[in-house]
């Protein structure tokens, strides 16, 4: 999803033309002029980070604007945003009296402003982070299903909801395939999107306490399907099988092998797409020391020959991205 932070921010500057606007339209009287003064303000603190004086100007703003004999359109955006300041504040595992002050407080507003506009998906979406950042289930999945009735088209939130069970499928078994019905149902709603195919393997890779290696590929090889050209997808699969190969030590080393070769062909076809793509090398030589050449000791020496020359390739690489990208920092300087 579009990071949050720049969102509001486009969000606020909206706001402001639309505060402008509305100054033009209505009948003015002196509670709208001092709302809007101190709101204004309020919004200029938050783009700048500064909460604490924020809230001090979304709180003056918000007085004036409830005692004018017109509420202020705008009001549900001072509760909105004096919720997102309060929350901004807030540190999540604190149990100090002050910062569950602050928690209480994101809540009341951002209750506020979901009552005045029970639609607002931004709105709900940061209620459902706050009540998420408390460990209040309950409260917290009610509000992330809403967003999928407002929007089931919109297969982001599929993965919003899915990562949020995710979070919690270690205390409850059953939010494990809830989790995972989410990941399908992305999938649904674009099935010939690869990126919802790579959601779901890396769940199944990183379910605990034992990952589901052979689910996840399946997944990375329906990814492959869709966009059989791309080396990440390729690199993916074969680190999927070097790791079966290597943490799951206990099995035959006949079938050890073979998920070891597969991750080998799978790895060297990144190579092959992207010569220039650092990390397929890093696991090459990661596969060659850990797994190939512990399988086959009679060929360990080889091994561990062709493992040091991928890595001396990886960091060659890195090197050059290192160099590129400084390069193009001091060019946006001169500019």
């Amino acid at each position: 999803m579009v990071n949050q932070r720049g969102r509001l921010m486009v969000v606020i500057w909206l706001i402001q033309l639309v505060v402008l606007f509305s100054v033009s339209c209505q009948k003015l009287n002196v509670n709208y002029i001092k709302g809007n003064y101190h709101f204004n303000r309020a919004n200029a603190l938050f783009t700048d980070g500064k909460f604490r004086d924020a809230i001090t100007e979304y709180e003056l703003a918000k007085k004036f604007y409830e005692a004018a004999k017109d509420r202020h359109p705008n009001l549900v955006n001072v509760y909105r945003f004096l919720g997102e300041s309060y929350k901004n504040r807030f540190r999540p595992g604190d149990d100090r009296a002050d910062n569950l002050e602050m928690a209480e407080k994101a809540l009341e507003y951002l209750n506020k402003a979901y009552e005045a506009d029970s639609d607002n998906k931004e709105i709900i979406y940061s209620l459902g982070d706050m009540y998420d950042k408390l460990k209040r289930f309950e409260e917290a999945e009610k509000l992330y299903l809403k967003i999928l009735e407002l929007e089931p088209g919109n297969m982001n939130n599929y993965y919003v909801v899915a990562e949020f069970y995710k979070r919690y499928a270690a205390e409850k078994e059953e939010l494990k395939t809830k989790a995972e019905q989410m990941y399908l149902r992305r999938i649904e709603a674009d099935p010939e999107n690869p990126q919802g195919y790579a959601y779901l393997a890396n769940y199944y890779e990183n379910i605990q306490p034992i990952p589901e290696f052979d689910k996840a590929n399946e997944y990375w090889e329906r990814r492959i399907s869709l966009d059989p050209n791309n080396a990440e997808a390729w690199l993916a699969k074969g680190v999927n099988r070097w790791a079966k190969a290597y943490r799951l030590a206990n099995l035959p080393q006949e079938e050890r092998l073979s998920y070891a070769q597969d991750s080998l062909k799978a790895l060297q076809k990144a190579v092959e797409l992207d010569p220039n793509y650092p990390e397929p090398y890093s696991w090459l030589s990661v596969l060659y020391k850990s797994v190939l050449a512990k399988l086959e000791p009679e060929k360990e020496s080889r091994y561990n020959a062709e493992a040091d020359r991928y890595i001396e390739r990886f960091q060659e690489l890195r090197k050059r991205q290192a160099e590129r990208k400084k390069l193009e920092e001091e060019l946006k300087k001169i500019k």
